[in-house]
C-alpha cells in the first residue's frame, strides 16, 4: 500500500481504522511517527504478536519498507489474516503526505 492509498483510508470515515504496526527501534519512532501507529520493534514482535488481533486489518511500517516486509511475513506465517505493508515506510509518508515530518 502506498502512503497515499493509507492517507486515504484513514481519512474515510466509513471504513474501519487499521491498526499501525511501527516496527522500527524505539529512537526511529521517537525521531518521527505517523499518528496513531504503535511501537513494536522487530526484535520483539515474534514475542509479542500475541498482543495483536488474527483478523485485524494491520498495516506494517518502518523507515523505508523492508524491515515492515520482513515482520508482515512472520505474522501471515503464524495466521494473521490482513497484513498490508506500507510501500517505502515512514520515509514515503513524509515525501508524499506530511512534508513536515521529521526525517532521518
Amino acid at each position: 500500500m502506498s502512503a497515499l492509498e493509507l492517507k486515504e483510508w484513514l481519512a474515510d470515515a466509513q471504513r474501519t481504522k487499521p491498526v499501525l504496526l511501527d516496527v522500527r527501534e524505539p529512537w526511529e519512532f521517537e525521531a518521527c511517527r505517523i499518528a496513531g501507529s504503535q511501537s513494536m520493534p522487530m526484535r520483539g514482535v515474534p514475542a509479542r504478536h500475541g498482543e495483536l488481533k488474527r483478523d485485524t486489518d494491520i498495516v506494517m511500517i518502518c523507515h523505508h519498507g523492508a524491515r515492515s516486509f520482513q515482520a508482515g511475513m512472520f505474522l501471515e506465517h503464524m495466521g494473521f489474516t490482513s497484513v498490508i505493508n506500507l510501500q517505502g515506510g515512514v520515509a514515503a509518508w513524509a515525501r508524499d503526505v506530511d512534508p513536515a515530518m521529521p526525517t532521518y
